[in-house]
């Protein structure tokens, strides 16, 4: 079993990511993970999918009991470039996989 989750189709989870502005962003999760005893997760824009140039977002994932998500904002540098780190080796464990 795989130290992370991947989703590989747009339509197998969907999250609404609520900007600072205010505005909402449909959005799909490329993959959860976990690092430094949390959870990560990689969120591309549905409207997107189709552009290689497209921005990665990283938060913080939380359930609680009753299956609602949290998102936090990585604050921290520090955390930021370990989970960014993390995801690049996710896409190449990915990659490698496809090859074989």
């Amino acid at each position: 079993m795989s130290k992370f989750e991947t989703y590989t189709e747009p339509e197998d989870v969907n999250i609404q990511l609520e900007l600072d502005d205010g505005t909402e962003m449909e959005c799909v999760v490329l993959a959860r993970f976990p690092l430094l005893n949390r959870q990560y997760v990689a969120l591309l824009p549905v409207d997107a999918i189709e552009d290689e140039e497209a921005e990665v977002y990283l938060y913080r994932f939380a359930e609680d009991e009753d299956g609602e998500i949290q998102l936090d904002n990585i604050e921290d540098d520090e955390e930021f470039e370990a989970v960014a780190d993390r995801y690049d080796e996710i896409l190449d464990e990915l990659e490698f996989e496809d090859m074989e």
